[in-house]
């Protein structure tokens, strides 16, 4: 049971519904169509990618060996024995610090997949990314056409070589538009990028990954996709997929919430998130048991000065890590936040399929006070990971389901969702 005193109550409503009903000037942003890039092979000649991979870390051309022992060597770089490790989002904010830290521990090989490719350069090096620890390349998770030309390079890149981890981690969050803004596809943004690209990522990516050892895959969910926490289930709006009606009716431009209803930015992404953390369970259901991949979601806590605020006003950004911190005891860092997400898929501890992770209390009651003076025990800094407790609404097995089969035939995949293999154009 959710347990809160009338103080945080007050101030959770100042500092979210406030800020969700506040008019805002925004203007409405489509993603910029990417043009499909495609790979030049022949047999008289080496394989040749194009910019989707860095050209700083990787030669021009690219010989892709054949043998095992030879398939250590991935675009002149020696993996050895190291995880091969798919970051989306890895330019900023949690991705960046999860895939700094798994390339610092010198058992990963990281690729980061990202928007920006010369911004994922530059701040891998800022970050003291070694040589040789990384690559960067291109997904827009706002167009299934990048999707599957990600998947495609990614499978000519590693040539034989299975990927031992995919992390799902990108996230956008339109709070305060007042209008929806849509993906190349037609999708919401919210629920297209943070559900609908992944939800075909981690379809293209069962079947390699089931040729890796130990393999895992991790979504990132959210305790605002929870209604049995506080910042779930006490602060409007609650997640709600509905009966899906919106998804029955394609999920397209212009329906823009899962359940047909009139938009509502925070509620989108909080729907989203309820979307992403059933894919996992589904995943689990349909696929652990033949490829052996261990399928999970976490929460890394609130992260409150992360980059997925930046759309919030000013004095949100500056009083709402000061709420987190010393009223609910939810906040964590950045780096922490990085190391506990690239614990996920690090620590031989986390090879449990279907479990939804957490830290330092399920940040279902507000923190206690420690000695101290800061309140502990609401998902926050410090603690051990231990499995957490997900609502009844996102482990209600028939959602999750026919969400599982709209979202399959929203993004094009074969019935019920089977995976496929990524199309080379």
């Amino acid at each position: 049971m959710v347990r809160f005193t009338p103080c945080v109550l007050a101030a959770a409503a100042m500092l979210t519904t406030a800020e969700a009903f506040a008019p805002a000037a925004t203007t409405q942003r489509s993603l910029t169509s990417v043009s499909s890039r495609n790979i030049v092979t022949s047999s008289n000649s080496p394989t040749i990618l194009s910019d989707m991979l860095t050209q700083t870390e990787l030669p021009a051309k690219l010989y892709f060996p054949k043998d095992k022992e030879a398939a250590k060597y991935l675009g002149g770089v020696k993996i050895g024995s190291r995880k091969l490790t798919v970051i989306t989002g890895a330019s900023s904010g949690l991705g960046l610090n999860c895939a700094a830290c798994l390339a610092k521990t010198g058992r990963h090989f990281v690729v980061m997949a990202v928007r920006d490719v010369e911004k994922g350069k530059r701040v891998a090096k800022e970050f003291g990314m070694p040589e040789g620890s990384y690559v960067v390349m291109k997904l827009e998770l706002g167009s299934l056409q990048s999707v599957r030309d990600f998947v495609s390079n990614l499978k000519a890149f590693k040539s034989i070589r299975p990927v031992d981890n995919l992390i799902c981690n990108a996230a956008v969050y339109k709070p305060t538009d007042p209008e929806p803004a849509w993906t190349d596809d037609g999708f919401e943004q919210s629920m297209g990028i943070n559900h609908f690209g992944h939800f075909l990522l981690t379809n293209l990516m069962v079947d390699d990954m089931a040729k890796a050892k130990g393999a895992r895959m991790c979504i990132v969910g959210s305790i605002t996709g929870n209604t049995n926490t506080v910042g779930g289930g006490l602060v409007y709006p609650q997640a709600d997929l509905g009966k899906l009606q919106g998804f029955e009716s394609g999920a397209r431009e212009p329906i823009s919430m899962a359940d047909g209803k009139p938009f509502f930015g925070a509620k989108a992404y909080k729907d989203s998130k309820v979307c992403n953390m059933m894919t996992v369970s589904e995943l689990h259901r349909r696929y652990h048991d033949s490829t052996g991949i261990a399928f999970s979601s976490m929460y890394p806590g609130c992260i409150a000065d992360t980059p997925l605020f930046r759309e919030k006003r000013p004095w949100f950004r500056k009083a709402f890590p000061w709420f987190m911190k010393y009223v609910t005891g939810g906040y964590v860092g950045m780096e922490e936040a990085g190391e506990r997400l690239a614990q996920v898929v690090d620590d031989p501890e986390c090879t449990k399929s279907d479990v939804y992770w957490s830290w330092n209390g399920g940040a279902q009651q507000v923190g206690r006070w420690s000695p101290d003076g800061k309140p502990r025990g609401a998902g926050g800094s410090g603690g051990e990971i231990f499995e957490n407790a997900q609502s009844d609404a996102v482990r209600d097995r028939e959602t999750a389901s026919k969400m599982w089969d709209l979202s399959a035939k929203a993004v094009g995949l074969t019935e019920k969702g089977k995976p496929k293999a990524a199309e080379s154009s």
